[in-house]
């Protein structure tokens, strides 16, 4: 997305805590985290989708003439491997399958298949609207995306095509401006876009079951950069990897245990 003046940015920081209501009319909880490791991230990256297997991170990055989809080596920052895209298009989420790595474009209603072995670009399906996050939900079989409003698209990842919506809701209040998504264990992670907060939802209700404040992490960076917009998840570990766009920085967090 466009970057958007302070003004209206300082106005958007204070509608998370507005939006916070749950289930019940009460707000969604708020979950506790805490920093265990900090590596460098390509400054000049504009972070649109962020992935983790086998021991490397898969970036898409966006901006018309700098797109690319990219392996890095999480500990050092040094990209490994690195395909461009065409010009016309404007990177955005990626979503890793066992054989095939997808990446969605932000308003060319294209996504890119590329082998995820070789990351060469292996074919391409059309959507409608925008494209803004994807990933893979592998105990349901299907793809999360989102289009930059609070509605959620299903798509089958065979053929891509769309299978269901839901609407993300915070109490009985919509989510606008779902961005970049993780699929973990049956949940859904998403930044919302352009503040410093991480909804966790169910993706077959679209409940907001509960919020990350991420902000002390713009913080510990300056300030620099644009929207926090990368999570990236370390089945193995249960750690997260976070970082936004042109951040300097990658954070492994951890998540806390909910108090009852």
């Amino acid at each position: 997305m466009n970057p958007i003046p302070r003004l209206v940015m300082l106005v958007l920081l204070l509608l998370p805590a507005a939006a916070c209501s749950g289930e019940d009319g009460t707000p969604a909880p708020l979950l506790d985290y805490r920093v265990v490791a900090r590596m460098p991230h390509d400054p000049g990256a504009y972070t649109q989708g962020l992935a983790y297997a086998d021991g490397v991170l898969w970036e898409g990055t966006g901006q018309r003439g700098r797109s690319s989809l990219r392996r890095v080596d999480p500990a050092s920052g040094d990209v490994l491997q690195s395909v461009a895209l065409d010009a016309r298009h404007f990177g955005e989420g990626i979503a890793l399958l066992p054989d095939r790595v997808i990446q969605l474009t932000w308003t060319s209603r294209t996504g890119l298949v590329y082998d995820r072995a070789s990351m060469e670009l292996i074919g391409s399906f059309d959507y409608q609207g925008q494209g803004w996050g994807l990933c893979h939900d592998p105990g349901a079989d299907r793809l999360i995306m989102s289009d930059g409003s609070a509605t959620l698209r299903f798509l089958d990842p065979a053929n891509f095509r769309e299978t269901g919506r839901v609407q993300v809701t915070d109490g009985d209040r919509p989510v606008p401006r779902l961005n970049e998504l993780e699929c973990v264990g049956g949940q859904l992670f998403a930044n919302v876009w352009p503040i410093d907060r991480i909804a966790r939802i169910d993706p077959d209700s679209g409940r907001v079951t509960g919020w990350l404040d991420m902000t002390r992490l713009r913080i510990e960076i300056g300030g620099r950069g644009e929207a926090l917009n990368g999570i990236a998840h370390d089945a193995a570990t249960g750690r997260f990897f976070l970082t936004g766009k042109e951040w300097p920085t990658v954070f492994q967090v951890e998540l806390l245990p909910e108090q009852d």
